[in-house]
């Protein structure tokens, strides 16, 4: 990369949605300014808090108060993965936006590598895991997952569900995003991808989970997220089968 002035590269958006991770999440916003202070010098975090019933809305209003880049974001209840989501984009101000989940399963140093990536002409860096660091039932269940969302919609993706990606802002004023579950994922990117946006995709680590429990990989969540993505496919899918027929 050229040698400019951190002042004359691109601002950038991070947020995290975060739900229940109040013992991650600041270590998350902490990482995201230290990365973030040699690259840019217009830069924002924002954590969206979907309605947590823990320490987080503590721990983020600190945080809000002793770093002016900070911006918390408080939803007065859970709006699911989605509804964080589309409030993160909506509020992001720069001219790119990254964003990760809030319960450090990702690096946000692995943010240079996307960086680095997004060079003239790319819209979206989509990272993909090098190795899922899940126990064995949520690493199955997250492949089936995968690989059904990747064949049923004809995404051209290595990994649909990894939640890393550096998008530019630009790409939201073509792109309208209605799901409030995590099939806004697929959703999202099966757009992108339809839009005719250029994709880049590199590596990045995943990490076992340190602190909470994960809101997905219950029945009850498991089988919404099935109807969810079934609507999608008929919303998204069927159209463009019926049209080639």
């Amino acid at each position: 990369m050229s040698e400019e002035s951190p002042r004359a590269k691109p601002g950038i958006s991070v947020f995290f949605p975060a739900y229940n991770d109040g013992g991650t999440i600041a270590s998350m916003v902490l990482s995201a300014i230290l990365v973030l202070e040699p690259l840019t010098s217009d830069y924002e975090v924002i954590v969206v808090n979907d309605g947590s019933t823990d320490y987080t809305r503590e721990i983020l209003d600190e945080l809000e108060r002793k770093y002016e880049q900070v911006r918390v974001i408080h939803h007065d209840g859970n709006k699911g993965y989605g509804g964080a989501l589309r409030t993160g984009f909506a509020s992001a101000t720069k001219e790119l936006i990254f964003y990760t989940d809030g319960d450090a399963q990702y690096d946000v140093r692995d943010f240079k590598s996307l960086w680095e990536a997004m060079g003239e002409g790319v819209d979206v860096v989509n990272g993909y895991k090098v190795s899922r660091s899940d126990p064995l039932y949520r690493t199955i269940i997250g492949r089936m997952y995968h690989w059904w969302a990747k064949l049923a919609f004809g995404l051209r993706l290595r990994d649909v569900d990894c939640d890393f990606r550096l998008i530019r802002s630009s790409v939201f004023d073509k792109l309208h995003l209605e799901s409030d579950s995590g099939v806004i994922c697929v959703e999202m990117m099966k757009k992108i991808q339809d839009a005719g946006f250029k994709i880049v995709e590199v590596p990045v680590r995943h990490y076992p989970r340190a602190y909470g429990g994960s809101q997905f990989f219950s029945p009850r969540r498991i089988f919404r997220a099935l109807s969810d993505l079934f609507k999608l496919w008929w919303h998204l899918r069927w159209p463009q089968l019926i049209g080639r027929e």
